[in-house]
């Protein structure tokens, strides 16, 4: 069902709806979350599909995020995830409102001996439900053409959501993933300044390592080499997790924001080949590593004219090992490509680029030294 909704004076912006959506209580009283929402025009009577927007630490909702999708034939609408509304406060934060839940991001681990229901995780999954809930009522919106999308701590909801959410036809996390508690910033810096009793529970209930495996939609996950948060070990241990197909965009060194987050092609050409009959990505078909050699076989509906194998020689910290690249012939009609892995490399991959500019990846493979 659709959920309660209430108006949002003084809020506006072009060419998109402002809104307040009922959420779940917070100690006992009512909260509402803020809501931009959009729907272009289709034409013809028809229906468009629909994108779920999350956005990450420091973010809200953004207006400009909505249009974009907006521009590609997408409804779509972006929540504000922590209470706030996107008008700055005097300290230059978000304001929060009236009805606001928990406050978000690295604050939830204080409120980790709080009743489950008073967390800021939960508010959020609560939140992105019911979201999408209501963008697919909307007239000119297919309710069964629906996907979500997050960025950074947005990328992390966006696996919660995706193994609770079985409506959801595809799942794309931006940087975001699992596994906090084997690798990540919050291990090195927040995690061992509490309770260990304290990080535990809260691993338990809200790392995306216990959702991902119910999110059988298809992913693609979109992320860099060194992305100081999550790093690609992690990564790569979140992405085997769902049962369902896989797409993997791995940039060397992708600057981590919300600009550089929202910003790559495959994003969309992802979607538009899910939700809108589009044309799909390459898809890897086998990977395999032997005497030197790093091999993939794919299958793609557009030339591949270009790849890469990206390779270091680094060990230690997965966010600080630089990546060098090398190209990689692909013969004209091939559907696989080898690549000389430099000798004393550690972990390397291959990336494949169609004639759109669109990139895949292959897994991350370690060859030399501890597969961390």
């Amino acid at each position: 069902r659709p959920p309660k909704t209430f108006s949002a004076p003084g809020m506006e912006a072009h060419g998109v709806k402002a809104v307040f959506i009922g959420n779940e209580p917070y100690h006992g009283r009512e909260t509402r979350v803020f809501a931009w929402m959009g729907v272009p025009e289709t034409g013809g009577g028809g229906q468009c599909p629909a994108m779920v927007l999350l956005h990450g630490g420091g973010g809200t909702a953004f207006d400009e995020w909505v249009r974009l999708w907006n521009a590609r034939g997408y409804a779509a609408i972006a929540i504000d995830q922590c209470g706030c509304i996107p008008r700055a406060a005097a300290d230059g934060s978000w304001s929060r409102h009236d009805h606001a839940g928990p406050p978000g991001w690295d604050a939830s681990f204080a409120g980790v001996n709080e009743a489950v229901t008073d967390q800021w995780p939960y508010h959020a999954v609560t939140a992105a439900l019911r979201a999408h809930s209501l963008i697919a009522s909307q007239p000119g919106v297919d309710p069964e053409r629906i996907g979500v999308t997050g960025i950074s701590w947005g990328g992390y909801l966006t696996c919660l959501v995706a193994g609770v959410d079985r409506r959801l036809k595809c799942a794309v996390p931006v940087y975001g993933c699992g596994f906090l508690g084997e690798n990540s910033v919050w291990n090195d810096t927040v995690f061992p300044s509490r309770k260990r009793e304290d990080i535990e529970r809260w691993l338990g209930l809200w790392d995306p390592s216990g959702y991902l495996p119910s999110a059988g939609m298809p992913f693609c996950w979109v992320s860099g080499t060194n992305d100081f948060a999550y790093p690609l070990d992690s990564l790569r241990k979140s992405y085997r997790l769902p049962p369902g197909e896989r797409t993997l965009r791995i940039r060397p060194a992708m600057p981590h924001g919300h600009e550089a987050g929202g910003a790559p092609r495959e994003i969309g050409a992802f979607a538009d080949a899910v939700l809108a009959g589009g044309t799909p990505l390459a898809r890897i078909t086998g990977t395999g590593y032997a005497d030197g050699v790093l091999w993939a076989t794919f299958e793609s509906p557009r030339a591949v004219v270009r790849a890469e194998l990206l390779y270091t020689r680094a060990e230690g910290y997965w966010s600080d090992r630089a990546y060098n690249s090398l190209p990689v012939n692909v013969p004209p009609g091939a559907r696989r490509v080898e690549a000389q892995v430099p000798p004393k490399t550690t972990v390397c991959f291959i990336n494949l680029y169609d004639d759109r500019g669109c990139v895949v990846s292959t897994e991350h493979r370690v060859v030399c030294g501890a597969d961390e």
